[in-house]
């Protein structure tokens, strides 16, 4: 069998920077297109040197790590020690996940040209059936991911956001509900659901002691919210036809671990009742909107 190592180097450098890249998908890290072709080379030239033995070294498996945290700390930049674990952690389950799924296509499509040498795999094989792995394997680990944080417990989902209105900053509390799909009916946007004592100082009490009124339609001087105010139809458990007053805030900022994910386009639904009867928590916010933050994320290239 003959085999050329441009085609091993380029087959690594394909496979490396796809996981690279699902990895920053799964962990909402911005896409920086040239740290991430430096870890995935550096990977690809540590396949070439441990298939032709040039350094028997690098099959030790303390370097492998080395080499593991070198490419996640090159293509991540990870602020501290907890997000570096966090990362690595990600890079070998999407690393394991992309390798089962091209070995399966090898061993179905064409299991006798498979060759595993110096714990590289090579064969004559077409390119075609990496890509294809590669691409299924992507898709396959994203998927995955999405079906698992979607069945994370409230419990593990309270986070805190600053709410900014007026020049003031109002701070709390508030869970990350999977079932709050509130939206404007006109504007379609997003709609986050606030207790209204916690709002007190940054809207005017004169809004916020006659909500059911406005909401009827009753002459209340609304006077710089005026051009703010929404009305927001909901339905929950006991409640089919529920209408809540909203206000167009300036933004919000959501403290996501290391992240922060800040939205400028936000209406807040003031809730006249408490949500958590320990306080634990004072509002609700749509996981739709932490994960739709496109518009948030920098493409950077270097």
């Amino acid at each position: 069998m003959t085999i050329y190592l441009d085609i091993i180097f380029l087959e690594n450098l394909f496979m490396n920077f796809i996981i690279l890249y699902a990895c920053q998908i799964i962990l909402k890290l911005p896409t920086r297109i040239i740290r991430t072709l430096l870890s995935s080379l550096i990977g690809s030239i540590y396949a070439i040197l441990a298939y032709t033995s040039i350094l028997s070294i690098y099959s030790n498996i303390f370097l492998k790590i080395a080499l593991s945290i070198a490419m996640v700390y090159i293509a991540f930049n990870p602020k501290n020690v907890k997000s570096m674990f966090k990362d690595l952690v990600v890079f070998y389950l999407t690393s394991f996940t992309f390798g089962g799924v091209a070995f399966a296509m090898l061993y179905f499509i064409n299991p006798q040209k498979i060759l595993l040498k110096k714990g590289v795999l090579i064969g004559t094989y077409p390119i075609k059936i990496i890509v294809a792995g590669g691409l299924f394997g992507f898709i396959l680990i994203t998927y995955v991911f999405k079906i698992i944080k979607g069945k994370i417990t409230k419990k593990d989902m309270k986070t805190s956001i600053k709410i900014y209105l007026n020049n003031q900053v109002i701070k709390t509390n508030v869970i990350i509900d999977t079932g709050n799909f509130l939206k404007d009916p006109i504007t379609k946007t997003p709609v986050i659901v606030i207790e209204k004592d916690i709002l007190e100082g940054a809207i005017s009490k004169n809004i916020l002691d006659n909500l059911e009124k406005i909401i009827v339609g009753e002459n209340i001087d609304l006077g710089k919210y005026k051009e703010k105010i929404r009305i927001i139809p909901y339905t929950s458990l006991g409640k089919q036809n529920g209408i809540l007053l909203g206000i167009k805030v300036d933004k919000i900022e959501i403290m996501m671990e290391e992240n922060v994910i800040t939205k400028n386009n936000i209406i807040v639904g003031i809730y006249d009742g408490t949500l958590s009867k320990q306080n634990k928590y004072h509002g609700l916010i749509g996981l739709d909107i932490i994960e739709n933050d496109s518009d948030e994320k920098s493409l950077s290239v270097v």
